[in-house]
């Protein structure tokens, strides 16, 4: 998204408010609107939590959400992008977007977000931002409260132990397996958010010296020529042999379902148990990460800065944060999303909720899930999504 948007963002001088309001202020404006909010749209489990988020807050504050569906975040930034070129600084269509990394960066860069705002959210107290970092940095870029955290993610592997008793535990592990076992390996084709998550994590094991990922892209070919290298003797081992990919984290659930393949990847740590629990995986799958560690970051949501319904968008974000929605959130039946909270700052009732939550066999414990390893700059997603695609999007 990142060509097209920068070459259609107008760099005006616009810079969005703050909240100059009370939050009961906010919350009586916010009765009788209705709240676009721009999400992806691609699993059953979390398009069910939005349709319960939406709610719940019509039922408390009036608030009546719409989910626009995505297939990709940019579409929801390119509307804002043309509504500002155009010259529509208010009663803008879109008011809230599920967004981070690249979309986020380029937002904040470009004056295109309300706030800062999220900090006088009330349930933001709450939220964890001295050991869960990323909830403030948003790949590498400061979030300044702009946007507001609504869950964690970190990189996991699914194995299907009926078939995987040890399951690799590295990068080059996983290629060595691959070549031991053709066919039984996909993951989703890039630019597809879990396919370019793939690349990342790969690369991040692969690199020369990954703290170059940290900043803006830079010496782009001698960084990622191990990537290509190694894809280049993977494909050829996966699944269809790398000839036809995957399109998205749901169809790669679905192969290991139906035993296609034996190993697969998720964002969520708790994915495998919610949809064992739900009979969309075998109940033998289970979870697993690698030695060094698996990327993880925090998923936010953020306001356009001409949202038509900036109250109502207010109120929705910060139930999300809600000890409440968080809770019901990081169930593995509902959606299995870990929380962005500090669950010991609860009050006790709310951390009970938390505590009496089954997880299922087949999530790892924080503890289990190790090493977080930090997001690359979102300058590197667009050289890596273009590099992919010149070289493997025919299937050769």
């Amino acid at each position: 998204m990142s060509v097209l948007i920068a070459t259609m963002i107008l760099m005006m001088g616009f810079a969005s408010p703050g909240l100059a309001q009370s939050w009961d202020d906010v919350i009586t404006k916010a009765k009788g609107q209705t709240v676009f909010w721009n999400a992806w749209g691609g699993d059953e489990r979390i398009n069910a939590y939005i349709a319960w988020a939406g709610d719940q807050v019509v039922e408390r504050y009036g608030v009546t959400v719409k989910h626009v569906r995505l297939s990709d975040t940019s579409d929801a930034v390119s509307r804002v992008v043309a509504e500002k070129a155009a010259g529509r600084l208010s009663g803008g269509s879109v008011d809230l977007i599920w967004i981070n990394g690249e979309n986020f960066a380029s937002m904040k860069r470009n004056n295109l977000l309300f706030g800062p705002w999220t900090a006088q959210g009330p349930n933001y107290r709450f939220v964890d931002t001295v050991n869960k970092k990323t909830t403030t940095v948003d790949f590498t870029v400061p979030v300044d409260n702009l946007e507001a955290p609504w869950g964690m993610a970190q990189v996991v592997f699914m194995h299907d132990t009926a078939h995987v008793s040890a399951p690799p535990k590295s990068i080059t592990a996983l290629l060595e397996w691959a070549k031991a076992n053709p066919g039984r390996f996909a993951y989703p084709q890039p630019p597809n958010f879990h396919g370019t998550t793939f690349l990342k994590q790969a690369l991040v094991e692969l690199a020369p010296d990954a703290t170059a990922l940290l900043s803006p892209a830079a010496n782009v070919s001698g960084v990622t020529a191990p990537l290509w290298a190694y894809l280049d003797q993977l494909h050829p081992v996966m699944w269809r042999r790398g000839e036809v990919f995957p399109q998205n984290g749901p169809a790669v659930m679905r192969l290991l379902d139906d035993g296609e393949v034996s190993i697969a990847l998720s964002f969520q740590p708790a994915e495998a148990s919610g949809l064992i629990a739900s009979g969309k995986l075998p109940e033998t799958v289970r979870t697993f990460v690698l030695e060094k560690g698996t990327i993880g970051n925090t998923n936010f949501v953020a306001i356009p800065f001409n949202a038509k319904a900036k109250e109502g968008a207010m109120v929705l974000a910060d139930f999300l944060m809600s000890p409440e929605a968080q809770a019901h959130k990081q169930d593995p039946n509902i959606w299995g999303s870990f929380t962005v909270l500090d669950v010991n700052r609860l009050p006790a009732d709310a951390k009970a909720a938390f505590d009496a939550l089954d997880l299922g066999a087949a999530t790892l414990s924080p503890a289990e899930l190790g090493v977080t390893q930090l997001e690359p700059h979102p300058t590197w997603v667009e050289s890596l999504e273009a590099e992919w695609v010149k070289r493997y999007a025919s299937g050769k």
